[in-house]
């Protein structure tokens, strides 16, 4: 297994003021920083676990991102780094999966008074 040492950025959420009770997606956008890393890809319960549905996109610093419109709750998902599958760093909380590995959970929440609101994190 390619070891990575990644920098990982928590997932966030920016959208526009909604009326209270509305459960529209939620633009969420994720972040990886590893510049060895030649793909990267989040797959969770918002795609199936597909991690072709959402592959980030690298940028000249590193980073690789991709913004990912999901329904307020609670989501578990895993970063796939060149084929190796791993909690994100960053979450604020994880999960055992029945793989023997942990998965991140994400909870999304409905915009408050137009500020979204989401949380995720890996318990060290």
């Amino acid at each position: 297994m390619k070891h990575h040492n990644p920098s990982l950025l928590p997932p966030t959420a920016s959208v526009p003021s909604r009326p209270e009770g509305d459960l529209k997606p939620v633009p969420i956008r994720f972040e990886f920083r590893d510049p060895t890393a030649l793909s990267v890809a989040v797959a969770g319960t918002f795609n199936d676990w597909d991690p072709k549905k959402h592959v980030l996109n690298k940028n000249g610093d590193g980073v690789w991102a991709r913004e990912a419109k999901l329904n307020p709750g609670q989501h578990e998902y895993c970063m796939v780094v060149d084929g190796h599958w791993m909690p994100d760093p960053v979450a604020r909380e994880s999960r055992p999966n029945p793989f023997g590995g942990r998965n991140s959970v994400l909870i999304v929440t409905a915009p408050h008074n137009g500020t979204p609101s989401s949380s995720s994190s890996v318990k060290k």
